[in-house]
């Protein structure tokens, strides 16, 4: 049942060839014998998810079921879930049972869906290699010496190694898109608005973004209608209607303009990961797409541009998590101020300390328009890159990642490396467009992530785009060896 995808789990549950209680108890009894190898859950809701499953079989019994009904999925412990730990992977959340849900968990309940548990991440989303958890890294299934990527790298572990057949993720600078590649899978960022971000802690207000992450962008298409649409609770929710995705998805792409930046296939890309994302792009020509060159010309220029924006929202946002209201609180503090020293100095980790500090400086008086304001000025010069772009084009093409998966340990110690990980995806979350990262192949036995690029909004053609060339391949039908 585990190398089924999503479609195929719903047409089985509609055909009776199997309950939703006994796909969660496969699912479940493959947690309990791999991921212990691989360190992609830090909470597994068994019970709850049992019961999720005896209700969701009524449910269909009943003839109310939908395409969703009944099919386990896993959440990122960044997401609020009702009387279920909600740690952000850090110490300074580890005893927090969140209230209430998220909307994207409560959404895809709605739909029917059932809870496996919670996801291991870089702590509060911040790195790109999910070593900084409070819960230890996480493993790539495709090689457990190598990172899985970061921030959503338990949840792109568990799909890639069919722990769970999807989950959910957010993309703050390429957190769903990045780990996606790097172990195999598709994974969506949508525009920004798309999805609501009520119940997601925040870690950079402006940049966040939760999306799906499954083996097919089939499987997206079905995950982001349930998940996407307008809540009032977010005020940066975009009031505008949800179109049908998976309903879109059997246009041609005959005719289609794909975009290539020069930007993105020059120096510090990977000889292999070039090659693979050049057979991608001959498989299009094949189906029908003209295929134009462009430039981006600001792209160098995003990840310091993102590396000042990000750490002073996320000062700004981390700076309740003070031990007084929620989290983690030292032991006989003195008084107040030791109470939020020690309080905040023994609950973060190292990255997260990092960005706290730099984005301090970068708010601080007399360096806020030296630093804070020109980034922001120089991300709507990114921004008027895209736009100009998508006046010659219908999408953007090239590689997710500019390396495959790199060994655990490798860039821990070196920051810079460690952020030029996601020198290809950064700019689109400063921009606010959709973009979404699909397998195209391989380099030294690694998978290679396609990355695809659309106009704001238009999530419905990115996916039938990506959906096209799945259709002609089967790299997202590889599974890693051993799982």
């Amino acid at each position: 049942m585990h190398t089924k995808t999503l479609a195929e789990l719903s047409a089985g549950l509609a055909a009776g060839e199997f309950t939703s209680v006994e796909l969660t108890e496969h699912f479940l009894a493959r947690i309990r014998q791999y991921d212990g190898e691989l360190n992609s859950f830090i909470t597994v809701s068994e019970e709850q998810a049992l019961e999720q499953a005896r209700a969701a079989d009524v449910r269909r019994g009943a003839g109310k079921a939908g395409p969703l009904t009944g099919i386990p999925l896993a959440h990122k412990d960044i997401f609020c879930t009702d009387g279920v730990r909600t740690s952000c992977a850090s110490k300074m959340l580890d005893p927090f049972i969140a209230p209430y849900d998220a909307t994207v968990v409560a959404r895809l309940g709605e739909a029917g869906m059932v809870m496996l548990g919670k996801t291991n991440m870089d702590e509060f989303a911040m790195g790109s290699s999910n070593e900084t958890s409070y819960y230890g890294p996480v493993k790539n299934p495709w090689d457990t010496q190598s990172v899985p990527g970061g921030s959503s790298g338990g949840s792109a572990a568990s799909v890639a190694a069919r722990l769970a057949p999807a989950a959910t993720g957010t993309d703050t600078g390429g957190s769903i898109r990045q780990p996606a590649a790097l172990c195999g899978i598709t994974g969506l960022k949508p525009t920004y608005g798309r999805v609501s971000r009520y119940g997601m802690i925040a870690f950079a207000s402006s940049l966040d973004q939760a999306g799906p992450m499954a083996a097919s962008a089939e499987d997206c298409a079905l995950l982001l209608n349930a998940m996407a649409g307008f809540d009032g609770r977010d005020s940066t929710s975009a009031e505008r209607e949800v179109p049908d995705y998976h309903a879109a998805l059997g246009g041609d792409i005959q005719g289609l303009r794909i975009g290539l930046p020069k930007e993105y296939f020059g120096e510090g890309l990977d000889p292999q990961v070039a090659a693979a994302v050049q057979a991608a792009i001959t498989e299009y020509k094949k189906l029908g797409a003209e295929l134009v060159e462009i430039s981006l010309p600001n792209t160098h220029l995003a990840v310091p541009t993102y590396y000042v924006v990000a750490p002073a929202e996320c000062s700004s946002n981390l700076s309740r998590m003070d031990g007084v209201r929620f989290g983690y609180r030292c032991e006989d503090p003195k008084d107040l101020e030791d109470l939020y020293k020690r309080s905040r100095g023994e609950g973060f980790g190292p990255e997260v300390k990092r960005r706290i500090m730099v984005g301090a400086y970068a708010l601080s008086s007399g360096y806020y328009d030296a630093y804070y304001l020109k980034a922001q000025q120089i991300r709507q010069l990114i921004s008027r890159d895209f736009i100009e772009a998508f006046k010659q084009v219908d999408v953007i093409l090239g590689p997710t990642t500019p390396t495959p998966a790199f060994r655990l340990g490798e860039k821990k110690d070196d920051p810079v490396a460690m952020y030029l990980a996601d020198i290809y995806t950064i700019a689109v979350n400063l921009a606010g467009l959709p973009g979404m990262s699909l397998p195209c192949g391989f380099a030294d036995k690694l998978p290679v992530g396609l990355q695809l690029i659309g106009n704001y909004f238009d999530e419905a053609r990115l996916l039938n785009v990506a959906h096209q060339y799945q259709l002609a391949t089967d790299w997202h039908r590889h599974l890693p060896d051993g799982f």
